[in-house]
């Protein structure tokens, strides 16, 4: 589908040098899901770049077992849509049957159907893997996945800074058998995210709204708030 005539091209590589010195607290700020994507292309250098951040993340052990596979190919793009789809059949039954009579969840239900319906037009797609097998028991395997997600912020992160449309997903990675099969993955290497890349369709990233701290954070002991006045409210 080819973006409507109006919308600017991707920025230069000067441009999105320069939007990496974003703020950090600006960034974080003004995240957000971004699903519709347009299918122009992305830098090589761009998604390198971001997969480098991504890197610098902390890692167990300093052992930096998490590795990215940057899949361009249409045909393998496709086999990652119907994994989606086939996953996302499912789960839309059961968050619509939630969301109903919800404005704001549709909306988002909206968007996600969006993504995938047009993932194969999404110009970059980033498997985050781990070398390795997820540890055996629930403490190994919340062990095993503590050096994957900071990488995984880090590069969201990294991609609201250029302005670059992202979001985690991990609804292609239903079946890690069928998603090692298409992405040609050894038993030794296991996918863990996926993030759709490309320059947002329309609106992007801005200010978000987000329950304040004092209804979130619990002082010792669960259900015991601080007072509003304790810490920065919502903005």
């Amino acid at each position: 589908m080819p973006p409507p005539p109006d919308l600017p091209a991707g920025p230069s590589p000067t441009d999105w040098r320069r939007g990496l010195r974003m703020p950090l607290v600006e960034a974080m700020e003004t995240q957000r899901a971004v699903r519709r994507l347009r299918p122009d292309p992305v830098d090589d250098d761009l998604v390198l770049e971001l997969c480098r951040l991504a890197q610098k993340a902390p890692s167990g052990g300093n052992r930096q077992l998490v590795e990215f596979l940057v899949v361009r190919d249409p045909a393998t793009k496709h086999q990652l849509a119907r994994l989606n789809r086939q996953a996302w059949a499912l789960y839309k039954r059961l968050a619509g049957a939630q969301a109903r009579g919800d404005l704001r969840m549709a909306r988002i239900l909206a968007a996600v159907q969006w993504q995938a319906d047009h993932f194969e037009d999404v110009p970059v797609v980033v498997v985050v893997c781990q070398r390795g097998r997820p540890w055996p028991g629930p403490l190994g395997r919340l062990s095993w996945y503590g050096s994957v997600f900071p990488a995984v912020q880090n590069l969201l992160l990294a991609a609201r800074a250029v302005g670059l449309g992202a979001t985690l997903t991990t609804l292609p990675l239903w079946s890690r058998t069928l998603a090692r099969r298409t992405l040609n993955l050894p038993r030794t290497v296991t996918p863990c995210a996926v993030i759709p890349l490309g320059w947002p369709l329309r609106g992007g990233y801005g200010p978000t709204t987000r329950r304040p701290p004092a209804e979130v954070v619990h002082l010792d002991v669960w259900g015991r708030h601080p007072a509003p006045s304790d810490g920065a409210e919502e903005r």
